[in-house]
């Protein structure tokens, strides 16, 4: 029998989605989708694991799973192609989690390069809340409950990955071959890796105000462009400026095309030429800002308008997400039952077990 295409992704409900969140998985999403190529494509929004370290504040996660849906449908994701679902609404992932984390051990976590730089970010270093120190092990349940053989991410979760594949390895290797092993489908783009913050730090966060959102208005987009972190040296228009670490031009590489020049910028043929003319001087910030500003004008106004009507039914919203649940419940429920089987802990389904154990005490 033929193993099916299946893709499994998500984000965590913490704040409505970023431009980050675009490039580096949502604009692919919707791609691969509308592909063709695969059998079944799930989808999720992480609530258990926001609430890792969100535990003290629940109303964050609540009312940010509207916000998400919102943004997922305002993208392209089709509630008829792609299973939309809630984590939390799957209690079969815990069970699958509880199981997985007799296959890992303390120091295997500590060692994850993800989990460790997500420790830093947070301040966890002494008193790391266990739900989020074992974050990899519920990804690893996450991925398997849904047979996925396809992960789309950024390669930061890289990391995470191969520890579920090493958790499907052991699994298998124990009880037999029952859980199927997924691979990672990086971005394309190099650009789309790691999208830095407006303000030219590593990544993007509501915390530190540097996301432009999905959801901002023309005039909000505008406002960030125009403040975006530049190279600090190049003063004047005529100083020859740096195209490495400089935001603006990380984001040219994100979202621009060659048919962009043509309808904005038609003295330059191509991002390359630009940048050519911005390292030798005689190019000014502000040209280049505005260039990008109407680029991220057209890449977004038609995600904003989508937005705007989905937002005019928002019971519509929620009951796509209640049937979406219910699709990923039936199928995560499958994969336990054979979990369970394979572990030889499906006693009441089990009728050899009755038998078994009758004619074992027969015998002595």
């Amino acid at each position: 029998m033929k193993q099916e295409k299946i893709i499994l992704t998500g984000d965590r409900p913490t704040g409505k989605l970023h431009i980050g969140h675009y490039v580096g998985s949502l604009r692919r999403r919707v791609e691969l989708q509308n592909s063709g190529l695969y059998d079944k494509i799930f989808i999720f929004e992480a609530d258990g694991q926001a609430l890792t370290d969100n535990i003290d504040n629940p109303e964050k996660v609540r009312q940010n799973v509207i916000e998400v849906a919102l943004d997922y449908l305002a993208c392209g994701i089709d509630p008829a192609k792609s299973t939309i679902f809630i984590q939390s609404q799957i209690p079969e992932l815990c069970e699958l989690t509880f199981y997985f984390m007799d296959l890992v051990t303390v120091s295997r976590l500590q060692r994850n390069p993800t989990v460790k730089t997500e420790i830093q970010m947070r301040n966890f270093e002494t008193s790391i809340p266990v739900g989020f120190f074992t974050y990899p092990i519920s990804q690893a349940a996450d991925i398997t409950a849904f047979k996925a053989t396809t992960v789309p991410v950024g390669e930061d979760q890289e990391p995470m990955l191969e520890q579920a594949r090493e958790i499907v390895r052991r699994f298998n290797h124990i009880y037999g071959e029952t859980l199927v092993e997924p691979n990672i489908l990086l971005p394309e783009n190099a650009a789309c890796l790691r999208l830095p913050g407006t303000d030219g730090k590593a990544k993007m966060s509501k915390s530190l105000g540097n996301c432009i959102y999905l959801s901002d208005s023309a005039d909000e987009v505008e406002k960030k462009v125009k403040s975006m972190y530049t190279d600090p040296n190049h003063i004047k228009v005529t100083d020859p400026g740096q195209i490495e670490g400089n935001t603006v031009f990380t984001y040219l590489d994100a979202f621009s095309k060659p048919e962009h020049f043509e309808r904005y910028l038609p003295e330059y043929q191509s991002l390359d030429e630009l940048k050519a003319h911005y390292q030798r001087g005689g190019l000014g910030d502000m040209k280049v800002k505005k260039l990008l500003a109407a680029i991220m004008q057209e890449e977004l106004e038609p995600i904003r308008n989508r937005r705007k009507e989905f937002e005019k039914d928002i019971p519509a919203v929620c009951e796509m997400l209640r049937q979406g649940c219910e699709v990923a419940r039936e199928a995560a429920a499958q994969t336990l039952s054979e979990v369970r089987r394979a572990m030889k802990i499906n006693y009441f389904d089990d009728d050899s077990f009755v038998a078994e154990q009758t004619a074992r005490f027969a015998a002595e």
